[in-house]
């Protein structure tokens, strides 16, 4: 598929049949992740798998948007890894993270599956549940399977700003 393509298709699925993901789809998905970009390529990102019915029954703990996808990732970064800006402190695990997250949602597309962006959780309760250390730091959830027959886009999708309300050239 053409890249401006799979882009413009590409929405929040949030209706997954139970079919499982294949372990070569897995495996495509996590490493489209591992192949973005990262700051200085220090590779922070954490990425936990969860596909097991006590896994997934956890996440549902901690955020109320699982869809009861047959799949999550929850996209994470090592704050002891992550490249830390020397003049005002900024961490870049989050944008790394997110960049990382954004290679996935693509992929997943991609794959003719689904998923969405999930930002609603509490991520206290995550790291507790799932026993992460407190340098692994969640970012996003995703939850991920095959669009149910029913899905799809929100009406608010395609519903973009012209571009010149984000651009500007050379002046402010």
């Amino acid at each position: 598929m053409e890249f401006c393509e799979l882009i413009a298709q590409r929405y929040s699925v949030r209706n997954f049949t139970q079919e499982p993901i294949t372990a070569k789809d897995r495996t495509a998905i996590l490493e489209a992740g591992r192949l973005a970009p990262t700051a200085v390529n220090k590779q922070p990102t954490r990425i936990l798998v969860l596909e097991s019915p006590e896994s997934l029954n956890k996440l549902k703990n901690c955020t109320p948007y699982t869809f009861d996808a047959p799949l999550a990732l929850v996209v994470c970064y090592d704050a002891t890894v992550s490249w830390v800006r020397s003049f005002d402190k900024h961490n870049s695990g989050p944008i790394d993270a997110a960049i990382v997250a954004t290679h996935i949602m693509l992929a997943v597309h991609n794959l003719g599956l689904g998923t969405t962006w999930v930002g609603h959780f509490d991520p206290a309760k995550l790291a507790a549940d799932f026993a992460l250390p407190d340098t692994i730091k969640p970012v996003a959830i995703f939850p991920i399977g095959h669009p149910a027959a029913d899905a799809k886009p929100s009406p608010l999708h395609a519903k973009r700003n012209p571009l010149e309300a984000s651009v500007a050239f050379e002046h402010f």
